[in-house]
C-alpha cells in the first residue's frame, strides 16, 4: 500500500521549515486523522497552551503511542512497538534521510508529494535497532528491499515480531546478526551481494555519564517550553540504551570505524552513509574518506525546525 499522502496546507498547519518537500509529516501532525487510525494514542493528547491537540514530548509513552499511529496512518504498519528503554525514533527526521537517499540515487519522484516507487533497490540498515525504523520506512515509502542489521539479538527480535505483524514486509525486509562488536560491514554484506546504499544512525555519545547528560538538557528544554523550570524526570523522551546512544569513542571513533572497513566492501556498495550529529565530525571523517580513494564525498543538510542534521555519504564506484 503507498503512503497516505499529506493533506493540504491551510493556515492552521504552517510548514514546517526545512523538512524534504516529499515528507508527509512537512504540515505537522493530524491528530484528529492520527486518533481515529489509532485509538490507543487518545489518553495522551491533549489541548495545549495554544489550544492544538498535542501529547508531552517528555513522556516516552505518549511519543511511543505518537510513533505507533503515525506508521499506522501514514505508512500502513500495523502493531509498530519497542521493548522499554529503547530508541525511539522522531518519524519525521527518520522520513527526511530517507527521501534524501532517494535523491542520492536519483530516484526522488517529480512531484513532491508523491513517493517513486523503485522495489530494485537495496538497501542495509546498520544498527536497526528494536525499532527498524529505516528499513520500515524504505520498504512503504519506495518499495525497497532492505537488509537491517544489529549486535543486540533482542532487538532483531522486536524487529522481527513487526514484520511477522505486517505480511507486505515479510518478502522485502530481512534481518542479519552482527557477532563481532569489531565490525560492522564484515559478517553482515556477504560474498557477490551488492547494495545501492547503506544507511546508519550512529551511536554519538562516548559513555553512558555523556548520554545521561544530553538527556537532561533535553529534558529541561522540554520543560521550559512547557514553562517548568526544570523537568521532573530523568528518563529521555526518545530512550535508548547502549550500543544506540553511546560506545566507546562516540560518533567520531564510530566513523572512523565505519569509513575505514567500508574500503574493503567498495564494490558491494554504491553509496555509504551515515548520520553525523556533531558538525565537528564531519571535517575528519571526509578527510579520511578522501584519504581512502573515495570518487565522490557529499554532505547532506538536513533541517527540522532549528535543529540541524547532516548525512555524510561517499562511494568508490
Amino acid at each position: 500500500m503507498r503512503p497516505r499522502r499529506p493533506t493540504k496546507k491551510s493556515p492552521a498547519q504552517p510548514d514546517r521549515k526545512g523538512l524534504h518537500p516529499r515528507n508527509l509529516h512537512k504540515y505537522g501532525y493530524d491528530f484528529p486523522a492520527l486518533l481515529n487510525s489509532y485509538p490507543p494514542l487518545a489518553q495522551y493528547v491533549s489541548k495545549n497552551a495554544y489550544g492544538n491537540l498535542s501529547i508531552d514530548f517528555a513522556d516516552p509513552l505518549a511519543v511511543k503511542a505518537l510513533n505507533a499511529a503515525l506508521l499506522k496512518l501514514h505508512y500502513s504498519i500495523d502493531d509498530w512497538d519497542i521493548p522499554e528503554g529503547a530508541l525511539c525514533p522522531p518519524i519525521p527526521g527518520r522520513a527526511d534521510y530517507i527521501h534524501y537517499i532517494a535523491d542520492l540515487l536519483e530516484l526522488g519522484a517529480p512531484d513532491a508529494n508523491q513517493a517513486d516507487t523503485s522495489p530494485g533497490t537495496t538497501l542495509l540498515d546498520i544498527g536497526t535497532g528494536a525499532n527498524g525504523i529505516y528499513p520500515l520506512l524504505a520498504c512503504q515509502l519506495y518499495g525497497w528491499q532492505c537488509v537491517g542489521s544489529d549486535i543486540n539479538p533482542q532487538s532483531l527480535d522486536n524487529v522481527a515480531a513487526i514484520i511477522a505483524k505486517n505480511p507486505g514486509l515479510q518478502e522485502r525486509f530481512t534481518l542479519r546478526t552482527q557477532h563481532d562488536k569489531h565490525h560492522i560491514f564484515e559478517g553482515i554484506i556477504q560474498a557477490g551481494e551488492f547494495f545501492d546504499v547503506s544507511v546508519c544512525n550512529p551511536p554519538f555519545h562516548a559513555s553512558q555519564e555523556e548520554a545521561l547528560k544530553g538527556t537532561r538538557r533535553k529534558l529541561n528544554n522540554l520543560a521550559r517550553n512547557r514553562g517548568d523550570k526544570t523537568a521532573t524526570s530523568a528518563k529521555l523522551n526518545f530512550g535508548g540504551q547502549a550500543a544506540e546512544l553511546w560506545c566507546k569513542g562516540g560518533e567520531q571513533a564510530f566513523l572512523k570505524k565505519m569509513i575505514k572497513e567500508s574500503l574493503a566492501f567498495s564494490t558491494q556498495c554504491r553509496w555509504f552513509t551515515s548520520l553525523v550529529s556533531k558538525a565537528e565530525n564531519l571535517k575528519p571523517a571526509t578527510k579520511l574518506i578522501r584519504k581512502l580513494g573515495a570518487v565522490d564525498v557529499r554532505e547532506i543538510e538536513m533541517k527540522q525546525g532549528n535543529k540541524i542534521t547532516r548525512i555524510l555519504a561517499w562511494t568508490f564506484i
